[in-house]
């Protein structure tokens, strides 16, 4: 072994150096297929089975630190040996506090000092512990260490005499060479600077899947077979005194041999110890072998137990990815112990080990399910099971990784032209986009030629109104297995893809699996414990305080319920409510703690001192709420029960909540009560309206604002006021002061102000007050009941639908598709980012993958228009448009050059040729999810995914080439080609105000939209110019009429014919039977890249509906689409 140790040494210190922030298989590669392979090919002496444990670790010392608390998987062995061998001080990144209860128990014999950044005196306590030789714990710091430990960390030691000594801060102490200094972090992914990163050995703490695994077994053989647990217990600590003893003995064998002096036969006290651990040592050796058989036997018993503690390893990873989605979905290992050993406790006991497994496994996935589920948004339910069931498959092998990878990211082509013709002409280009990828997995070979075999079924299958229940067109019903469907639901239907996923669920969990429990918070009160914080994660809209005061005083507590809303100053006044609580047993509520960021580090302490330390009144209770925000302290969020509180769904559950909110001694509580009853009964529709109305997106509202109860309680109060102040009712100051102040306060966008309008002026009308039954929608169902009593309303009120048709909104039912397809997109989105972000499929690696993206994508990138050449050309010519060409070209050239350079740095960077900044990270990361990275993005807007931005960005560019090359403006404008269209309209106004003679300010537009195909468009217009390639949304358009007319089914936009945009001296007032349609870049309709999307109003024709049916609809132009 001494040949080898030049080699081994080399490896050892660089893994020390280098490895810790890794994970198990990155280390394994920077070992195996980097420096051991450099090592060899120069010819080093290395031990051809190297291991950094076994170099660096005694088999007696990592026992000792297992018995101690460390897991016994490779990888935190490794971690042990560098944070106990390293020269730098350890920085554990440990987020479930493996590493703190470890350090705890090694160094508890030796007055271990915990101190944090928050305690006033931790310098005092370092100085005492620097000069008596003490280690110490620095707990839970953030990304920033305090500058007064530079001296430790760079052990800045100054020698004098035979003294070592250390400056901190003002101070010269002692350094005592037994001082030890260990460094945790709960944050799971810090970003540290260099500094700290050379100051400091960074060693990722994180829990492992096998370590879990091995704890979690542990856990479960004690429990279920406790004399297995205790006998392998008994034989740890067995073979490990017994290898020490040997240890041991070899030691004092060598010193002896190295201080004898003489012949070693005369050294009598060397040849007895040599007898006597000649002895020892075989009935040591004896004792081992047996203890090994027996562990092994053990092993192969404890064994049987396995499925159980893999299946509660894969859920605690499950749930533990949660913390991606939201900052405040933070778990606690030890919290989730706990449940695991309830679910030993309480499932169904069984003789056969087979179906006591079976019985265990599926109480505990749904016990994790329920209790995961109280902290998540109702978004995010759905997301949790699917996410479980997944990863239960896929750990069973019965998941097809190539697929679900498809049904994660669907179909990416880039290149067109290599693409089978799409034979369906009902079929989006999107969705051909997935069909011809999807034919290229095995499963789906030859699924592109039947819809050419069988385009009438296939038609039929799309346009049916649940497809994942109709039969599949040809063989294609009997080929596929449920997944498989979902694939072909996801490419052409993704407005069906969270039914599929809901049905997924069923088949393979169970229905209880998408069912979430309803939060009663008097069992959470029962759940928890006075050293237990409670958490409202707060969403717009809701305020959780009304039902915890009822929930004090049905407990009892309502005179021992102490409430305050945190904010500026308001920091000591909480300490002293917590401290008091805690001696006297009250309940403390701290709302909004978002706004009191800078105080949470002194509440996470203030937690741990009064509630884990100190023991609490048994009826002390600690209610927080905030809003998600990364700043929240982790550590209370894994110690705490969350909850999460939002708004009712739906119009009926909201206009119940408001009716529950009406008091029955003062309704009706105005003189005019029959007025009074009717206009209460219409504002809380008209309140249920807006609320709800966010569901349609950017049908809905071009900005989503935060409508709540007080808008409501103000408009109430104001409505009473007016009918008792007048005799006739005041239609115009109601409706002024309902939404143009009340609600009107919370709406900054100008369309969205007009929905409002035509809400309020269609309901606090007349007819309302003299028409029985007056119909509030299109729809029969909501309607003005007749006068009667509190309760005859809320009856009313509880018979109508629980689901919404759109049309109760006055939307169309393709406006539901809109939102389910928004709904797909989010649940897929955010999968993707939940997925490992090393993964090797069944097939090329993620490094492959995106290289031979990156590479597609640069080939196809166009090269730069030459903007010299061009400027020359058209510098005799220097009228608006040949200026917005001009701009046009700059920023497009300074484009595909940021394209062009970050793909080549990219590959440069995959093969490690260069550094991976954080930017070619985020580059890397976009590509392999078929996103467009946000480097990129800044020239303009887009929501498309890459490859049909790429495709995109060549047409774009095709129009200015051709443009610059001519020197002559196209017949036909593509208003979407342009970075900043308004600058291109501006232009067309100031060439037809310089033609004119007249002030381009008193210039306005007139809008023509032609009735001819654009191939008969040959000549450009004698005023102003043909704008071509704009999409209808929330409408379609008749072109033989030329207005507007009801959507298709399944029709969410509608390509719009070539529009005349001519400008006009004096703009007509919009005329009856005229909607002023804005017009956006993109389907965002509030903006993106730091600029708005609205560009300009187009007038059109409404047809035979009124301008306010298309305003209620949303009907807009858009620019672009997202694919």
């Amino acid at each position: 072994m001494m040949g080898y140790l030049v080699g081994d040494c080399l490896v050892g210190a660089a893994f020390m150096s280098y490895a810790g922030p890794f994970l198990s298989d990155y280390r394994d590669e920077l070992v195996q297929e980097t420096w051991l392979k450099q090592i060899r090919e120069l010819n080093i002496p290395c031990n051809p089975s190297y291991s950094f444990v076994t170099f660096l670790s005694k088999p007696t010392v990592v026992r000792d630190w297992n018995i101690q608390g460390l897991p016994s998987d490779p990888f935190s062995t490794e971690n042990g040996v560098i944070v106990t061998k390293s020269s730098r001080w350890p920085l554990m990144v440990d987020p479930q506090g493996q590493a703190i209860k470890w350090i705890k128990n090694m160094e508890k014999s030796k007055s271990l000092k915990v101190i944090d950044l928050q305690q006033p005196d931790f310098l005092r306590t370092l100085e005492n512990a620097v000069q008596f030789g003490s280690p110490v714990l620095l707990q839970n710091v953030g990304e920033e260490l305090d500058p007064s430990l530079g001296p430790i960390l760079n052990k800045s030691l100054i020698k004098k005499g035979n003294r070592l000594i250390i400056r901190l801060g003002d101070k010269e102490v002692d350094y005592n060479a037994d001082f030890k200094f260990y460094i945790t972090t709960k944050l799971s992914n810090p970003h540290y600077a260099p500094e700290i990163s050379t100051k400091t050995t960074i060693v990722n703490f994180a829990v492992k899947e096998q370590g879990l695994e091995d704890q979690l077994l542990g856990i479960v053989v004690r429990k279920e077979r406790p004399e297995l647990e205790e006998s392998k217990d008994k034989l740890v600590v067995n073979i490990a005194s017994s290898k020490k003893k040997l240890a041991d003995l070899e030691d004092e064998i060598l010193r002896l041999l190295s201080t004898a002096q003489g012949s070693l036969l005369d050294d009598e006290v060397l040849v007895n110890t040599l007898q006597s651990s000649k002895k020892t040592s075989e009935d040591v050796s004896e004792q081992l072998v047996v203890a090994q058989q027996t562990e092994a036997k053990i092993d192969a018993a404890r064994e049987g137990y396995r499925p159980c503690s893999r299946r509660a390893a894969i859920l605690f990873f499950v749930m533990n990815d949660m913390g991606r989605i939201d900052p405040m979905y933070q778990f606690s290992l030890d919290a989730y112990i706990e449940l695991f050993s309830n679910s030993i406790d309480k499932s169904l006991k069984h003789p056969r080990l087979e179906d006591r497994i079976q019985n265990l496994n599926d109480y505990h996935t749904f016990a994790v399910y329920q209790y995961t589920c109280r902290g998540l948004f109702e978004r995010h339910k759905l997301l949790f099971s699917f996410q479980m069931c997944a990863k239960i498959l896929e750990s069973a092998g019965k998941l097809n990784l190539d697929e679900y990878n498809f049904f994660l990211r669907g179909g990416i082509v880039l290149d067109r032209e290599a693409q089978m013709d799409n034979p369906c002409k009902w079929l989006s280009a999107v969705a051909w986009d997935n069909i011809t990828e999807l034919d290229k997995l095995a499963s789906f070979m030859g699924i592109a030629n039947s819809f050419e075999q069988y385009p009438r079924d296939w038609h039929q299958w799309f346009t049916s109104a649940e497809p994942e229940n109709t039969p599949l067109p040809g063989e294609w019903e009997n080929s596929c297995n449920e997944l498989q469907r979902m694939l072909i639901v996801r490419s052409m239907r993704p407005d069906r893809v969270p039914f599929c996923v809901t049905t997924f669920i069923i088949n393979n969990l169970g229905s209880k699996f998408v069912e979430p429990p309803v939060l009663r918070m008097s069992e959470v009160v029962e759940d928890s414990t006075c050293k237990i914080p409670l958490i409202f994660v707060l969403s717009t809209g809701v305020d959780p305080t009304n039902a915890l005061l009822t929930l004090a005083e049905q407990s009892g507590m309502d005179k021992r319920f102490q409430a305050l809303s945190l904010g500026q100053g308001q920091a000591p006044i909480a300490k002293r409510m917590i401290e008091n609580g805690v001696k006297e047993g009250h309940w403390v509520f701290l709302a909004n703690c978002h706004l009191s960021l800078s105080w949470m580090p002194q509440l996470d302490k203030l937690v741990e001192e009064e509630l884990q330390v100190h023991t609490p009144h048994k009826d002390f209770r600690l209610w927080l709420s905030s809003t998600p925000h990364p700043g929240f302290p982790i550590a209370i969020l894994q110690a705490g029960i969350k909850m999460t509180t939002e708004p009712p769904k739906g119009l009926k559950a909201n206009m119940k909540r408001l009716y529950q909110m009406v008091d029955e001694g003062s309704f009706p509580r105005c003189q005019c009560d029959h007025k009074y009853k009717k206009l209460l009964f219409t504002l809380c529709f008209f309140h249920s309206l807006l609320i709800e109305r966010r569901k349609f997106l950017m049908l809905g509202w071009n900005i989503i604002y935060g409508f709540n109860d007080s808008d409501f309680e103000v408009s109430e109060h104001l409505l009473s006021i007016y009918l008792d102040e007048y005799g006739d009712t005041p239609w115009d100051a109601l409706k002024y002061l309902i939404a143009g102040v009340n609600y009107g306060g919370h709406v900054t966008d100008d369309f969205d102000r007009r929905v409002l309008y035509t809400y309020i002026s269609e309901m606090f009308n007349d007819e309302i007050l003299e028409q029985p039954y007056h119909k509030l929608s299109t729809l029969d169902t909501y309607y003005v009941p007749k006068d009667g009593s509190l309760q005859s309303y809320k009856e009313y009120i509880e018979h109508l639908p629980t689901g919404d048709h759109p049309e109760a909104f006055g939307q169309h039912p393709n406006a539901d598709i809109a939102s389910q397809i928004k709904e797909t997109r989010s649940l897929l989105e955010t999968l993707v980012s939940l997925q490992p972000q090393r993964s090797v499929a069944q097939g090329e690696s993620k490094e492959d993958k995106v290289l031979n993206l990156s590479a597609d994508v640069l080939r196809h990138v166009p090269d730069p228009i030459d903007y010299e050449a061009t400027a020359k050309l058209v510098s005799d010519d220097m009228n608006p448009l040949n200026v917005v060409l001009l701009q046009e070209i700059e920023r497009y050239n300074s484009l595909l050059k940021t394209i062009r350079s970050s793909l080549v740095e990219l590959e440069k960077g995959i093969k490690g040729l260069v550094v991976m900044s954080s930017e070619l990270e985020e580059v890397f990361s976009c590509i392999h999810n078929a996103q467009v990275p946000p480097l990129w993005g800044k020239a303009y807007p887009s929501q498309k995914a890459l490859g049909s931005w790429t495709r995109d960005l060549l047409q774009r560019v095709e129009q200015f080439s051709t443009w610059a090359t001519t020197t002559h403006p196209p017949v036909l404008f593509w208003l979407s080609g342009f970075t900043f269209p308004t600058g291109f309209l501006t232009a067309v106004l100031q060439t037809a105000a310089r033609k004119n003679n007249v002030s381009v300010d008193s210039l306005s537009w007139e809008f023509q939209v032609s009735h001819l195909d654009d191939s008969n468009l040959t000549e450009p217009p004698k005023d102003g110019v043909w704008i071509k390639g704009l999409f209808l949304e929330g409408a379609g358009w008749d072109k033989r009429a030329g207005c507007l007319v009801e959507a298709s089914p399944m029709q969410l936009v509608c390509p719009m014919p070539t529009i005349h945009f001519k400008p006009a001296e004096t703009k007509r007032r919009s005329a009856k039977g005229i909607y002023s349609c804005p017009c956006y870049y993109f389907p965002n309709r509030s903006g993106g890249s730091g600029r708005p999307s609205f560009v300009v109003t187009v007038d059109l024709k409404s047809g035979q509906s009124s301008s306010e049916h298309w305003v209620k609809r949303g009907t807009a132009l858009l620019m672009s689409l997202d694919n």
